[in-house]
Parts: C-alpha cells; sequence; structure tokens
C-alpha cells in the first residue's frame, strides 16, 4: 500500500472511530431543562413555553422550563454555568442582564463569556415606557415636568436590581436630570403588574410582557425603544423621536448552554433554534407581543455580549450604579 492510500485509510478509520461519539455528542437521552431566570410570565417565560415544545419534537425528549429567580437572573444563570456542559441544561433569558452584570456584580460566581455558551439569539423587542393612568403626564415632556414638580415621588418599577431596563431608568433619569425611586420585583410580569395596580408609577419593560396592559388600557404609553414605532401604538412615539438615549435599548433574549458545551451540540441546537424561529406561528406569535425573531449564529451572540458588556460597563461606571 503505498503511503497517500495508507495516510487516506487512517482517516478514514479515524472519522469512523469518531462518528460515534459525534453522534452520542448531539442525541439527547434525557429531559431537557430551559432555566428561566425570572418569574413566570415575563418575556423570557412567554419564549421558553413557546419554544419548548417545537423543541421537544426536534430532539425527541420532554422539554421542561424551569423558573429560578433572584439576583436579576444571576441565580439561574449561575445553575447553568454549573451545570453538566452536555446540552440538556439550557438559559433562556434577556442577554442585557448578563452584559450588566460583570461590572453591577464583582463577586459574581460564574464567568459570563466563558462559563456560558451562546447558542443563538431568540427576539429582540423594544422597551414600552408606561405609566399607570393615574400618573398626570402622557408624554416624555409631560412626565419630566411631573418628576421635576415632584421629586422622588415616582416609583418606577423594575425586573430586579441590576436588570437591563433598571440600569435604563437610572440613565434616563441622569440624562433627564429628574429624581425617581427605582423598586426592584422578581421579573418584568411582576413589575408591570406592580404599576397595573398603582404600587408603583412607571414601567421600562419589554414589550413582550407590557403591550398588553398597554392595549387594555390599563397603562399609558409614553415612549418605545427600537427603530420605529409600534404598529399596535401608532401614536406613540420612539426614544429616538423624543431625543433620549438608549434607543437601542430593550428585551434582546438569547439561548445559552453550559460553558464547554461540545460546539456540536451547540451547533445542533442553534440549527434547532433557527428552524423553530423560522415558522410563520412562531413568528406571528413574538410579532403580537410586539417583538421580531432574531435567528443567526452563536458566534454572534458572542459578538454582542462582549461588545454590549463594555458599552454598558461604561454606563455603569458613569452613573456610578451600585446594587446595594
Amino acid at each position: 500500500m503505498s503511503l497517500r492510500l495508507f495516510k487516506a485509510a487512517a482517516a478514514a478509520l479515524a472519522l469512523t472511530a469518531l462518528a460515534p461519539s459525534l453522534a452520542s455528542a448531539q442525541s439527547f437521552d434525557r429531559p431537557v431543562r430551559i432555566v428561566v431566570p425570572f418569574a413566570p410570565g415575563g418575556t423570557s417565560d412567554i419564549l421558553a413555553r413557546l419554544i419548548a415544545p417545537k423543541l421537544s419534537e426536534a430532539v425527541g425528549q420532554p422539554v421542561v422550563v424551569e423558573n429560578k429567580p433572584g439576583a436579576a437572573g444571576n441565580i439561574g444563570a449561575d445553575a447553568v454555568a454549573k451545570a453538566r456542559p452536555d446540552g440538556h441544561t439550557l438559559l433562556l433569558m434577556d442577554i442585557g442582564s448578563l452584559a450588566v452584570a460583570p461590572s453591577l456584580f464583582p463577586d459574581l460566581s460564574y464567568n459570563v463569556e466563558n462559563d456560558l455558551a451562546p447558542v443563538g439569539m431568540v427576539m429582540f423587542g423594544p422597551y414600552v415606557m408606561a405609566v399607570n393612568p393615574s400618573v398626570p403626564a402622557k408624554t416624555i415632556p409631560e412626565l419630566v415636568a411631573y418628576a421635576k414638580a415632584n421629586p422622588g415621588k415616582l416609583a418606577v418599577a423594575n425586573s430586579g436590581v441590576g436588570a437591563l431596563n433598571h440600569i435604563t431608568a437610572v440613565a434616563l433619569a441622569r440624562h433627564l436630570g429628574i429624581e425617581w425611586k427605582n423598586v426592584p420585583y422578581k421579573g418584568g410580569a411582576a413589575a408591570s403588574r406592580a404599576v397595573v395596580s398603582d404600587e408603583s408609577n412607571v414601567i421600562i419593560n419589554g414589550a413582550t410582557a407590557t403591550l398588553p396592559f398597554v392595549t387594555n388600557k390599563q397603562l399609558v404609553g409614553i415612549a418605545v425603544t427600537g427603530d420605529e414605532r409600534l404598529a399596535s401604538l401608532p401614536d406613540v412615539q420612539t426614544f429616538k423621536e423624543a431625543k433620549l438615549p438608549l434607543s437601542d435599548a430593550g428585551t434582546w433574549q438569547g439561548l445559552l448552554a453550559t460553558g464547554k458545551t461540545p460546539p456540536e451540540v451547540v451547533a445542533r441546537l442553534n440549527a434547532e433554534l433557527n428552524k423553530i424561529l423560522a415558522l410563520p406561528e412562531i413568528k406571528e406569535k413574538v410579532a403580537e407581543q410586539g417583538g421580531s425573531v432574531r435567528p443567526g449564529t452563536p458566534e454572534a451572540v458572542k459578538t454582542w455580549l462582549t461588545t454590549n458588556i463594555k458599552n454598558w460597563g461604561d454606563i455603569v461606571r458613569a452613573a456610578d450604579i451600585k446594587t446595594n
């Protein structure tokens, strides 16, 4: 046998030996968990329960959604970061919270970029800024005027200390020269309900969880982030139109696995996720909630995280935002 033929045969044997391990790594032999690090009813929870049945069909195993709220998403994220790296434990959350975590929590128990493996972006949903109808403001100038006339009176609900909507509210107050109280709740759904009940007064939160309250006139929409007005709120201006900063803030929902999950498992999950996001009924349901699906690659999510860890970190440091 020639040297060339010998090398070719050896390569073929190596691939044959490797095939079972690759197949095993890509297979799912027990139930898959999607950890949502917020309380039920918020954007991440809604998306996870929308995706779970489709992912279950794709991998041939039950896919269960487990809510592990607390610490601005860090309790659930830490649980996934410390799970077995085999693709059976996933994290679905607003990855903006992951982007601000390193600058807000110096004693963070996991490393965002090393201990979590991006699978893919799921959706982008703009923030809706809304108020309880009892607040005498229907526009940004009216809200600013009221806040300046009543410093510290308005309470802004957020989905947890250190969550991106908390940071956004702090940065906006600093930009506008107003004072308002930031009140943390266990997730965006709880924050929205608190403003509906007038326990708090203002909400800046993902459209998926907040829009129904606005369209039902339980809240009054003031402004939205994103590039354009929402079709369901044509009279509500964008942050850009109101000359507000952070117009690209919003809920960037992503799916992640445990760090060191084999690349072929991540690739399989990414392929299945993108197929699910391409389904017309999924697109329609996400759009109904004011969001848009964002299929893509794990590398794109990794780049997004690296960029936003720096950008949001700069905002946190400039505003001297503390978690205690």
